[in-house]
C-alpha cells in the first residue's frame, strides 16, 4: 500500500462511522480521491470528498468536512487533518512518521518502490515491432525506450510482464525487399540490374549486397529466379535482424520473445481466427476475396483478409496475430505500442479485439508521435555518415543511450518532440540527464568519504533528522511508490524522468543546505544520521534510473 492508500483507507473508515451514526447521510461512494494539494501550505495530501458528496448529501461541503475531520485521528502517518474551504480535508504527515521511512527504503533496497497492483497478472507489451527491411530509426528508438521502461515499471507495479518484437517476415514488403536486394547483388556482378520502383532504393541495401557477395560469392547467379529470391531474402533478413538485434542491445532494450509472423500461418492460428470470426458473424466473400465487416465495429471500410488470389493481407496476419496473444497466450492485458504511421491502423486492430469478443479493457494501444532532431535551433534530416536516414545507431553514437533514454521517454507518447542533440550531450544543469546522474555520483562520492574515514552510521538515530531540506528529500523519495501505481494505471511512463529531476532537485537542495560528513566535534551524530539519509536517497534515485535503464555512475 501506498500513503495515499493508507489516507483513503482513513477517510473511507470516517465516512463509514458518520453515515453509522446518522452524523451524515447514507451515500453511496465508490472512489475517494486523495492528492497532493499544489500548495505545499496546505499539508501532504487534500481530499475534495465532501465536494463531492455535498449535492447527493444536500449539506454544505464544509459541514460535510468538519464531520469527517473530527472521526480521522491526527495519530501515527498523520500530524495534522484540517479542514479548508470550500470544502476540502487538508492532511499533513507526522515528521516523526516520516523520519523512520529512511530506514524502510534502506530495508526495501533495489525493492523499494515497489507495489503489488497487478497481483501477477500477465501483460504483453508489443514495441518496435519495425518491418526487416532497414535499420531502425530514431522513430523506432522513441517506441522502444517507451516500451522497455513501461515494461519496467509494470512489473515493479507486480504485473507478469512479457516485453515482445513482432518480426514481420511474410507479406508484400518481404518480395520488394527481396526483388530489391537481388538487383544490388546483380549490380556488384556488373549485371545491368534495376532496383524495382517499388522496392528499397537506400544505401544499406548496397552493403548488405556486398556482404552477401564477400559471404556466397556468385552462387545465387547460378539459381532459378524464384529460388535465388529466396535465398537471397532470407540471407538479407537474418543479416537485417542481426543488426536490429544488436541495435536495440545499444539501447539496453531486451525482449522476452522475437515472434515471427510466418508461424502464424506453419501453426494454424491464421485458419483458427479467420473461423472464429467467421463464427461471430465478421467475416463476408465478395469480389472472390474474403472481406472483415470492421464497420460494424466503428471502422471506416472493411478490409481485405484475403485477396482473390488466396494470398493474405497483412490485415490478416494482424486478426492471426491477436488471436494468438489472446487465446492461444492467454495474456490479461496487451499493450501494443506503434509509431505514428500506424495512427490510421489504430480503429481497425481495436475492431478486430472486438469482434474476436476480447473485452475492450484487455487491449491498449499506444501511438508515439513523431521525433524531431536538433543541434541547437538548427534540425538535422540526413546522417553524416551515410547522407540517408537518421537511424537509431547515428543518434546513440551522437549523445549515448542514456540521454536518447532519457529525452525521448520525458514526453508523452502522443506528443510531437523535439530532441536538441546539442543540449543532450551539455555536461551542465541545463542538461538534465546530466542533473539527475550527477545527483548519484554525488551521492556516491559522499558515502566513498565515510568510508575512507571509517565512519560506520549503521546506527545513525534518525530522529535527529528535522531540518527542512532532511524532511522534504524524505517526501520527495516517498513519492515514488505513488507513482509507479499512477504509472501503471495511465501507461504514461513520460512521469518518471521528470520525477526522477525533481528527486535529484531535492538532493542537492539537502547538499547545499545540510553538510553531511563533518569533521567538527559534537556533530558525529547527526552525520550518522544524515549517511542514512544520503544512503536512502542512493537507493531511490538508482531505482529511479534504473527503472529507466539509465546508468547510475559513481563518479562525473
Amino acid at each position: 500500500m501506498t500513503i495515499r492508500d493508507d489516507i483513503e483507507h482513513l477517510v473511507r473508515n470516517a465516512l463509514a462511522d458518520a453515515q453509522r451514526s446518522d452524523l451524515l447521510p447514507k451515500v453511496e461512494v465508490d472512489e475517494i480521491s486523495i492528492e497532493r494539494p499544489q500548495n505545499s501550505e496546505h499539508g501532504d495530501f487534500a481530499s475534495s470528498l465532501p465536494l463531492k458528496l455535498a449535492r447527493p448529501m444536500r449539506m454544505s461541503p464544509m459541514i460535510i468536512a468538519e464531520k469527517l475531520e473530527s472521526l480521522i485521528p491526527a495519530q501515527g502517518i498523520l500530524e495534522r487533518v484540517s479542514v479548508a474551504t470550500p470544502g476540502f480535508i487538508n492532511f499533513s504527515l507526522n515528521p516523526s512518521w516520516l523520519v523512520e521511512q529512511v530506514e524502510a527504503i534502506r530495508q526495501a533496497g533495489d525493492h523499494f518502490g515497489n507495489v503489488d497492483l497487478g497481483g501477477g497478472r500477465r501483460v504483453q507489451i508489443e514495441f518496435i515491432s519495425a518491418n526487416p527491411v532497414g535499420p531502425l530509426h530514431v522513430a523506432h528508438a522513441r517506441g522502444g525506450v517507451i516500451g522497455s521502461a513501461l515494461a519496467n515499471i509494470m512489473e515493479a507495479a507486480g504485473y507478469d510482464v512479457d516485453r515482445e518484437y513482432y518480426f514481420n517476415d511474410a507479406g508484400a514488403q518481404i518480395i520488394h525487399f527481396k526483388r530489391s536486394l537481388f538487383a544490388r547483388y546483380e549490380q556488384q556482378f556488373g549485371r545491368d540490374a534495376q532496383v524495382p520502383e517499388d522496392g528499397y532504393q537506400a544505401e544499406y541495401m548496397v552493403e548488405l549486397a556486398q556482404e552477401i557477395k564477400d559471404e556466397e560469392g556468385d552462387r545465387l547467379l547460378m539459381l532459378p529466379e524464384e529460388q535465388a529470391l529466396d535465398e537471397i531474402g532470407a540471407l538479407g533478413l537474418a543479416m537485417m535482424m542481426g543488426r536490429i538485434r544488436e541495435d536495440v542491445q545499444l539501447l539496453r532494450i531486451t525482449f522476452d520473445s522475437w515472434f515471427n509472423e510466418a508461424t502464424l500461418f506453419q501453426e494454424g492460428q491464421f485458419e483458427k481466427s479467420m473461423k472464429l470470426l467467421g463464427d461471430r458473424g465478421f467475416v463476408t466473400e465478395r469480389d472472390g476475396a474474403t472481406w472483415f465487416a470492421s464497420t460494424r465495429l466503428g471502422d471506416e471500410k472493411d478490409k481485405v483478409l484475403v485477396r482473390s488470389n488466396g494470398i493474405p493481407t497483412y490485415f490478416a496476419s494482424d486478426v492471426a496475430y491477436h488471436y494468438n496473444k489472446f487465446f492461444e497466450r492467454k495474456y490479461d492485458k496487451v499493450i501494443n505500442i506503434w509509431g505514428a504511421d500506424h495512427q490510421g491502423h489504430a480503429a481497425f486492430i481495436k475492431a478486430v479485439v472486438g469482434a474476436l469478443g476480447v473485452p475492450e479493457e484487455k487491449m491498449t494501444l499506444l501511438i508515439n508521435q513523431l521525433v524531431t532532431l536538433k543541434r541547437g535551433g538548427e534540425v538535422v534530416r540526413i546522417s553524416k555518415r551515410t547522407g540517408d536516414m537518421i537511424t537509431l545507431r547515428d543518434v546513440i553514437d551522437e549523445v549515448g543511450a542514456d540521454a536518447c533514454r532519457y529525452f525521448f521517454l520525458s514526453r508523452d507518447a502522443n506528443s510531437q518532440m523535439e530532441f536538441d542533440m546539442e543540449l543532450a550531450r551539455k555536461e551542465s544543469q541545463e542538461n538534465p540527464v546530466y542533473y539527475v546522474q550527477y545527483a548519484h555520483a554525488r551521492i556516491a562520492s559522499i558515502l566513498r568519504l565515510a568510508e575512507e574515514r571509517s565512519i560506520d552510521f549503521s546506527q545513525g538515530d534518525v530522529t535527529l533528522l528535522t531540518h527542512e531540506a532532511e524532511l522534504s528529500l524524505i517526501r520527495k523519495m516517498l513519492e515514488l511508490p505513488e507513482l509507479i501505481v499512477m504509472i501503471a494505471r495511465t501507461l504514461e511512463p513520460h512521469h518518471l524522468p521528470h520525477y526522477s529531476s525533481e528527486l535529484a532537485a531535492a538532493f542537492h537542495w539537502f547538499y547545499q543546505n545540510c553538510r553531511v560528513v563533518s569533521s567538527e566535534d559534537g556533530d558525529e551524530a547527526i552525520t550518522r544520521a544524515r549517511l542514512k539519509l544520503v544512503d536512502a536517497a542512493r537507493i531511490a534515485l538508482a531505482r529511479c534510473l534504473s527503472l529507466m535503464i539509465m546508468d547510475a555512475p559513481l563518479h562525473m
